[in-house]
């Protein structure tokens, strides 16, 4: 009878796709919430602050307008005094982090902060972008879902990731473009056709609610562009692809470069974001295209209206504000700035090489909607998000070639230059390839001098043959052991191997000399090594030991670290953390109820 009833019950995959429409239709009620959260405090702190303080009348009125945005940023400080390490700065990391390396358990306060903090930063006229926290949110509302559900940790990966993609597709009313951003930036391209599936369903129908209250309205207007002569224009492209390639590797390095600079300030964590909004307000003074997400701009660049020498300009002082309204402690993301850059670079390339061949190559609206895809895939590592978004947003398939060119080689330029994507740096930082997954991350966490053994036999490479046979004879567990000479510092490294050919030879025995039968060039490793390079040593050389030493400069024997050592560290970490996920979760869960 069981067995019977079994059969009309859901299998796990249309509960996953059926959840997956559940969590795209709670994405798509979250992006109206968050856009109209966005133009509320646009509407009563910079605009009305603008009247307010009569900056429209021009003279010295204009030097007031950063007032508005440190208005904004002191807005910011009860939220980050209640929420400490929650709200300040560029959050995409720790998403991705959360996502790809931990259990995906995300707080359903996460969803408020991320709503407020970043309505309150880009309102007010900082900025930064609102795509990287609304796939934030979208993520932290799969991942309540997963949790109300109770599924496992994989499981909530995955709805986090149909979350995300569900709120990309409807912020710019494209689709494929939200899919395919979840399986390149938040799975890092790591996904099964299940997990595909539920990508798929939670971004239509996450579009779907978008398109029912603001209509089917494109993220930007984009005129009609076609290819005037592909012979001449191909070309082109290939070169503003190499261009914007290395442009992207300047904005991330500037970007990191800022924040750091930030971080090292001797003074209150407060009041750095009131800073940065000051230095951006001042910017905004003379370019005031600046401010916000810049969606204005872009329109303007995508129609051809932009003029060479602001656009060129425009590139700098965009990444600039960007990098210190992030750096200093706004909260935001990077996607919006990068399409502005984009846009303006591309225009400025358009406009140059039109001036020059104006009858061979289409307008500087043209070459701006490429520069859109191609910086944004140089600097995300996205090329297939950039492609999709650009081909969703025009519906023009006579610019698709251009496209594809463009995207592919300049990820591959920036790629070439800089490893990192503007989402990876801290993960590089902390020696971390998030891409290798996550066993990998956890062994490069683990320091070798967190799991050495310390208890070690040395011998002198004064001490014969016989004296090493009797420490082979005491010895429990090891076979090798490391050559010290008169000042206590590793020499060299002896095992049973070396001494085999002199092992029957009395005479042999008691006239070598330890030092001059062990191996000099030795393998060692520091305390400061992580057990990734361990456990490639002992995979590439054979190994089961190796000498630990103060540095290699100074090679004072600390201890050996051996396989089964990192084997047990790795067990003791993975056991740590899974217990420190199953705390979270049911302090998660208990907190929600």
């Amino acid at each position: 009878m069981l067995t019977k009833l079994k059969l009309f019950l859901p299998g796990e995959n249309i509960i996953l796709l059926v959840t997956a429409a559940l969590i795209g239709l709670l994405a798509g009620v979250a992006i109206i919430v968050f856009r109209e959260a966005v133009e509320l405090v646009h509407e009563f702190v910079f605009v009305q602050g603008y009247e307010l303080l009569r900056i429209g009348e021009g003279g010295w009125r204009r030097f007031l307008l950063p007032l508005i945005p440190m208005f904004g940023m002191v807005l910011l400080i009860p939220l980050s005094l209640l929420f400490p390490g929650k709200v300040n700065g560029y959050g995409f990391t720790r998403f991705l982090h959360r996502v790809n390396l931990e259990n995906g358990v995300i707080n359903a306060k996460n969803i408020f902060i991320k709503i407020a903090a970043t309505a309150i930063t880009i309102g007010s006229g900082n900025s930064a972008g609102v795509e990287g926290p609304i796939a934030q949110i979208g993520g932290a509302l799969g991942s309540q879902v997963g949790q109300k559900f109770r599924v496992s940790g994989a499981r909530i990966k995955v709805y986090i990731a149909a979350g995300s993609a569900g709120a990309i597709a409807g912020i710019f009313n494209a689709p494929i473009a939200g899919i395919f951003f979840a399986a390149e930036i938040v799975l890092l391209g790591t996904y099964e056709i299940s997990s595909f599936a539920a990508l798929v369903i939670a971004s239509a129908m996450a579009t779907v609610v978008s398109r029912a209250y603001y209509g089917e309205i494109p993220a930007f207007p984009i005129p009609d562009y076609h290819m005037v002569n592909p012979f001449v224009e191909m070309p082109l492209y290939a070169i503003m692809a190499l261009i914007f390639g290395l442009l992207a590797v300047v904005h991330i390095r500037f970007f990191y470069f800022v924040r750091d600079k930030f971080q090292d300030l001797p003074i209150h964590a407060q009041i750095k974001p009131v800073i940065g909004a000051f230095m951006v307000g001042s910017i905004g003074i003379v370019f005031p295209q600046i401010m916000g997400d810049g969606y204005e701009f872009i329109e303007l660049a995508l129609a051809g209206h932009g003029i060479i020498w602001l656009m060129l300009a425009l590139i700098a002082m965009k990444s600039i504000a960007t990098a210190i309204t992030l750096g200093a402690g706004g909260a935001g993301g990077v996607f919006a700035p990068s399409l502005f850059i984009g846009a303006a670079a591309g225009g400025a390339f358009g406009a140059v090489v039109h001036y020059l061949m104006p009858e061979y190559t289409a307008s500087s609206g043209a070459y701006a909607t490429i520069g859109i895809g191609a910086f944004l895939a140089a600097s995300t590592h996205a090329p297939m998000t950039a492609m999709f978004l650009l081909f969703e947003m025009t519906g023009n398939y006579k610019i698709i070639v251009p496209i594809m060119l463009t995207a592919i080689m300049a990820t591959v330029t920036a790629s070439k230059f800089y490893r990192d994507s503007i989402d990876t740096v801290d993960f590089t930082r902390e020696g971390i390839d998030i891409h290798e997954g996550r066993e990998v991350a956890i062994l490069k966490s683990i320091r070798v001098g967190k799991a050495l053994t310390e208890e070690v036999d040395f011998i002198s490479d004064t001490a014969n043959i016989n004296q090493l046979l009797e420490l082979f004879a005491m010895a429990k567990d090891s076979f090798y052991f490391p050559v010290i000479n008169h000042t206590g510092r590793m020499v060299g490294v002896v095992s049973m191997q070396d001494v085999k050919t002199i092992l029957h030879d009395e005479e042999q025995r008691v006239c070598f000399l330890v030092g001059a039968i062990c191996s000099h060039d030795v393998i060692s490793m520091t305390p400061d090594d992580n057990l990734y390079e361990a456990m490639q040593l002992f995979d590439v050389k054979g190994l089961e030991e190796i000498p630990v030493v103060e540095s290699k400069e100074d090679p004072w024997v600390l201890g050996m670290i051996k396989r089964r050592d990192v084997i047990a560290a790795y067990n003791h970490e993975v056991l740590k953390r899974g217990i420190s996920e199953k705390a979270e979760s049911i302090r998660v869960l208990c907190s929600a109820s």
